[in-house]
């Protein structure tokens, strides 16, 4: 039987209602290509950039040494590279490099000065836990640099992302976040409100606008409208698929690699039970949520990498939708009508998260868990969740490559320190601790061997679905709608932004 569903007159009267409430809204300049956000971007400064948006944004503004192929192997980018012994790599800077958006030639000097800022533990990059292995930066000539190691790690290539930064600037102390300043395919315009970022691209002078536009209803009223060209994700199925009735607009759908999780806090004493995270891993009915709220290629997920990744699993399988199961789990935990637990969960407030978690919230409701629902703008729901101040939360890992993920994730030493100023050492926010988790990622850290690395982290893949520090939802589709006067661009795996570097306009 088809899932397909006609879209409904409710969908249609949110349409018109947005539209007569939006009718007023000024167009944007004509000659720039336009494309709308669901999230504003937080930071352009890639030592400080850890939401999906400005990250995508950060690629087109600047290079970064290493990338990743389709099965998320380190490439060459901005550098190629030759492991000179366990402790020392060196980077030979691509001859045709591009040079800085002010003019100044990109130089290893720039690499030097980029990485010591972020290892500057002063600075507090949010980054630096990933990068600290690194004992020194040698600049060999302007072409060449070298990376010395405190301890060997066979996947190190893969954590030289960062964006390099000219360190003229650097030393000046510019606000990169607010005037970005780098080699990549695309310039600085300006940021005239938060709402509206504007860049040009270098190769023909095009400029684009990225326009933050939160109510999913409103991003495709401006699309049809012809405010904005492009939109990408965060849009209900049945948006979807009623853009797809509309000629003048083209819907790509393709399977993405961006990992939807449901985390627990692990300080709270009622989710220190595992037998209540697994009562709430088989109450979330998985399937009917991606069926009703994702398009086709979403697909549910048992671990961080997706099973295509070099590091995956592709014989894992999470815990099945089980409600009568979920609830003697509960019972045996000591949780009933009499006693029922309680939980608060957080999650953002645009409108489609919203949506989603207001479904887990009713299905943990069906098997006896109140859940208070909060939702918040990003800003202060990700501070929320740095400070460990949740029950429940659900999230994102976007463009997930690096298999240093599991230390930065699920190491004991990867605990934030919280209240002492640049103590956080990583992202277990949860505060998951479990000794077998610690040893399988030490033994990947320091084994050269491809086949037993993929076994270590094959290992550890299982132990965490066994013991539950998150459940594992779904890796979303990535989706865009495209107006047809817009040709080339492309969806990645990863939903980067790096196709509108090829993308031309039919006047």
């Amino acid at each position: 039987m088809s899932n397909r569903r006609p879209v409904g007159r409710g969908v249609l009267s949110l349409l018109c209602l947005a539209a007569v409430l939006f009718t007023g809204c000024t167009r944007t300049q004509p000659a720039a290509i336009r494309f709308g956000l669901a999230y504003v971007p937080q930071k352009l400064d890639p030592r400080f950039s850890t939401d999906a948006t400005s990250s995508r944004l950060i690629r087109l503004l600047y290079r970064q040494l290493v990338d990743f192929d389709r099965r998320q192997r380190p490439v060459a980018a901005l550098a190629s590279w030759a492991r000179l012994s366990p402790l020392h790599y060196r980077f030979r800077l691509d001859p045709s490099r591009a040079r800085f958006h002010d003019g100044r030639p990109l130089t290893a000097e720039d690499v030097k000065a980029t990485y010591d800022s972020v290892l500057d533990p002063k600075l507090a990059s949010p980054h630096r836990s990933s990068v600290a292995l690194i004992r020194e930066v040698r600049v060999i000539d302007q072409d060449t640099v070298d990376f010395m190691l405190s301890k060997p790690d066979p996947a190190f290539p893969g954590y030289l992302v960062i964006g390099i930064m000219p360190k003229h600037l650097l030393e000046r102390g510019h606000d990169f976040s607010a005037a970005p300043v780098g080699s990549g395919p695309f310039r600085f315009h300006s940021w005239p409100q938060q709402g509206l970022l504007r860049l040009t691209r270098i190769k023909d002078r095009q400029l684009f606008e990225f326009v933050h536009i939160t109510n999913a209803n409103t991003r495709v009223l401006k699309l049809l409208r012809g405010e904005v060209d492009i939109i990408q994700n965060n849009l209900p199925y049945e948006l979807t698929r009623y853009l797809e009735s509309k000629k003048h607009v083209k819907v790509m759908h393709r399977n993405g690699s961006n990992f939807t999780y449901l985390s627990f806090n692990l300080r709270y004493e009622p989710l220190q039970d595992r037998r209540v995270r697994l009562a709430i891993a088989h109450a979330i009915d998985r399937a009917q949520i991606v069926r009703h709220m994702f398009g086709r290629k979403t697909r549910l997920a048992a671990a961080i990498f997706t099973p295509d990744h070099w590091a995956g699993d592709p014989q894992l399988r999470s815990y099945a939708y089980d409600p009568v199961k979920a609830r003697a789990l509960l019972r045996q935990a000591g949780y009933g009508p009499q006693r029922p637990l309680r939980l608060v969960y957080k999650t953002t407030n645009v409108p489609f998260r919203v949506r989603i978690a207001t479904i887990i919230q009713y299905q943990l409701k069906q098997v006896g868990i109140q859940v208070s629902l909060r939702t918040y703008e990003w800003t202060t729901f990700y501070s929320d969740i740095k400070k460990g101040n949740f029950h429940l939360y659900s999230l994102s890992w976007v463009a997930v490559k690096s298999p240093d993920i599991f230390r930065y994730v699920y190491h004991s030493a990867s605990i934030p320190q919280t209240g002492r100023q640049h103590a956080s050492v990583g992202a277990n926010r949860n505060a998951y601790r479990d000794t077998l988790v610690d040893r399988y990622i030490e033994q990947a850290e320091q084994t050269y061997d491809p086949a037993q690395r993929v076994r270590y982290y094959r290992l550890l893949h299982k132990r965490l679905l066994e013991t539950l520090p998150v459940v594992p939802l779904w890796y979303e589709e990535h989706m865009a709608a495209v107006r047809r006067r817009v040709r080339g661009y492309r969806i990645a795996y990863d939903g980067n932004y790096d196709s509108l570097a090829a993308v031309t306009v039919r006047r």
